[in-house]
């Protein structure tokens, strides 16, 4: 290996950072087991400075929500000069607005569900559309702030305009798709495997089931047609390409087969910081491709750059 120096960026301040903390030990425990001299840096608003007087030769980016995977510390990467892995400025601010990112999706030829953009103050007590549907926030991780409003529901779920609401004030309503949860990675310019997680005690795939231990259960690869199968990673790879991704990205899907197998399937989001704990979907999808963990990130570090 190259001894190169690789500062790993975790927690961070964001709601995601108990999941970035144990992305970034786990990454930097891989690292330094094959041969990277590693620095951990837990970011503060001091990181600019710190940083400077690192001088890594590559920052790995295991920071999750805002600030981390929102072009601001890519941003301060570049302005340093230090390379660094994932997606650079815009991608990774494009990818984090779901509304953009929905948008460019669109226009590529990327089915997605029919969805608004609204102030969360303006949904009141009138339905913002006909149930079932799913709230969100514009700028989140993690399934933060996620409400699901089943068909038999009378009115908008109250939590969203109360003094509890911790995630901004724009969400996105966007028309619930039924069925199967799946998820596509793309590493540089190839798509790997699809999985299906499939929530273990959970309605859908939320914190606890995404971050706690069994949690989940994540078949890979996804028991779907093969035409199915090939059409996410087609679509997975247009979305990375789409919103500029670079390094390794993970989308998600809804896949409704109830009635057909060749149901709708439809495009959620691109993730640009995927999680890369011992629960984490990216590394599972990219060992079943055959890189095991430390090739994974050996890939990415050794792919790093500025000008992503």
């Amino acid at each position: 290996m190259t001894g190169k120096h690789v500062a790993v960026l975790m927690g961070g301040f964001s709601s995601e950072r108990p999941v970035s903390l144990s992305s970034g030990n786990a990454c930097a425990d891989a690292l330094e087991k094959v041969g990277y001299r590693v620095t951990r840096v837990d970011v503060g608003r001091d990181v600019a400075r710190v940083l400077g007087d690192l001088a890594p030769d590559v920052a790995f980016n295991a920071l999750h929500g805002p600030f981390g995977e929102d072009g601001t510390i890519q941003g301060i990467l570049e302005y340093l000069q230090i390379p660094y892995t994932h997606s650079g400025v815009m991608a990774s601010a494009l990818a984090m607005n779901k509304e953009q990112a929905k948008r460019i999706a669109k226009a590529v030829g990327i089915p997605v569900a029919e969805a608004k953009v609204l102030d969360r103050h303006a949904i009141g007590s009138k339905h913002p559309m006909k149930p079932p549907y799913v709230v969100k926030p514009v700028s989140e991780g993690s399934s933060f702030g996620v409400v699901i409003v089943q068909e038999d529901q009378s009115h908008p779920p109250q939590v969203i305009g109360s003094s509890e609401w911790r995630y901004g004030d724009v969400v996105m309503v966007e028309r619930y798709i039924h069925g199967r949860e799946l998820t596509c990675a793309v590493m540089g310019d190839v798509a790997l495997g699809v999985c299906e997680i499939v929530p273990v005690g959970h309605s859908f795939y939320d914190y606890d089931s995404k971050y706690v231990k069994g949690g989940s259960k994540h078949e890979i690869p996804a028991k779907i047609s093969p035409n199915i199968y090939q059409k996410i990673q087609t679509l997975a790879l247009k979305a990375h390409q789409a919103t500029g991704c670079r390094g390794v990205s993970r989308s998600d899907f809804r896949y409704d087969d109830r009635y057909s197998e060749n149901g709708e399937l439809v495009w959620l989001e691109v993730n640009t910081q995927p999680g890369m704990t011992p629960t984490s979907l990216v590394p599972e999808i990219a060992q079943h491709a055959g890189h095991d963990f430390g090739e994974l990130l050996s890939w990415m570090v050794e792919d790093a750059s500025c000008l992503r």
